[in-house]
């Protein structure tokens, strides 16, 4: 990879496909994490409805290969192993059911790559047109956001940014997405991925534009310079920290405001590129 690397930014010129998406969408989530909470208790051998969505959730996160067919809503030994993997990973109690604890840790929003495990899922090199693509913020906002985010990384790094010519090439390209928008990896609407980028040299960062995004958040937001940090890290190389100080920990919380680096991330950089750091 290049040390010297290329952005660019792609925003739709109309906002309201995503106003009108997005109230659709956040009614669709909600019942889906109330569904969640529903199934409290399955263990193997329940067949319950909603199960296969704890299945799909599971597999996104790469818990389940990336070929496992998960139409059923039967808990087998399949689901039980991926589930205490889950648990394990995250430092649960390792049940092998959805105990409360393990339903709380799925409902916390999260970045959409997959988790550090032994069979992660794999992620598309495919590079699909701008469809689907939402403005949800001003550009220069989100560009000045970026500008500070990609900052953090260069100040540790061998690594500088510089943002790439209107119709130029690119090494990364930043954007908002609603839905299935062709990557393999859809957004969901609110309250779980928040966002996902791809490991080098694929170059491709998605903000889910049904989130309620803000440079600062209350409540019932998300920061966009946190999201930007941390999905930086992705494109550069890093995984997930267990962390949770860690800017590349998985859980990014509603009001959450993390911008600084922490040991960890900048000691996850210089092991990837130690021959070069600064």
């Amino acid at each position: 990879m290049a040390s010297h690397i290329l952005i660019a930014f792609f925003l739709f010129s109309s906002i309201q496909p995503f106003l009108a998406q997005s109230r659709t969408l956040k009614s669709e989530n909600q019942d889906q994490f109330k569904s969640f909470q529903n199934l409290e208790g399955a263990g193997k051998g329940s067949t319950v409805e909603g199960l296969s969505k704890v299945k799909q959730y599971l597999k996104n996160l790469g818990y389940y290969p990336t070929e496992t067919n998960l139409v059923t809503d039967h808990f087998d030994e399949v689901m039980e192993s991926a589930l205490k993997t889950y648990q394990n990973y995250y430092r649960l109690k390792v049940t092998g059911k959805l105990d409360s604890d393990t339903i709380k840790e799925m409902m916390i929003p999260r970045c959409g790559v997959p988790d550090n495990i032994n069979h992660p899922t794999k992620q598309s090199h495919h590079k699909p047109g701008k469809f689907n693509m939402v403005q949800v913020i001003d550009e220069k906002v989100l560009k000045s956001v970026c500008s500070k985010a990609f900052k953090k990384w260069a100040d540790v790094s061998q690594f500088t940014f510089e943002e790439a010519p209107a119709g130029s090439k690119s090494d990364i390209v930043i954007g908002f997405y609603s839905g299935d928008h062709g990557d393999r990896y859809p957004f969901d609407g609110p309250r779980n991925t928040l966002a996902h980028a791809f490991a080098p040299e694929d170059g491709r960062f998605h903000y889910d534009a049904d989130e309620n995004w803000s440079t600062n958040p209350d409540a019932d937001q998300v920061d966009l310079e946190t999201v930007a940090i941390h999905e930086i890290g992705h494109l550069l190389g890093l995984g997930h920290s267990q962390d949770k100080n860690a800017i590349m920990y998985r859980a990014i919380p509603y009001g959450t405001t993390k911008r600084h680096l922490s040991q960890d991330d900048i000691d996850g950089i210089h092991a990837l590129y130690s021959s070069e750091s600064k």
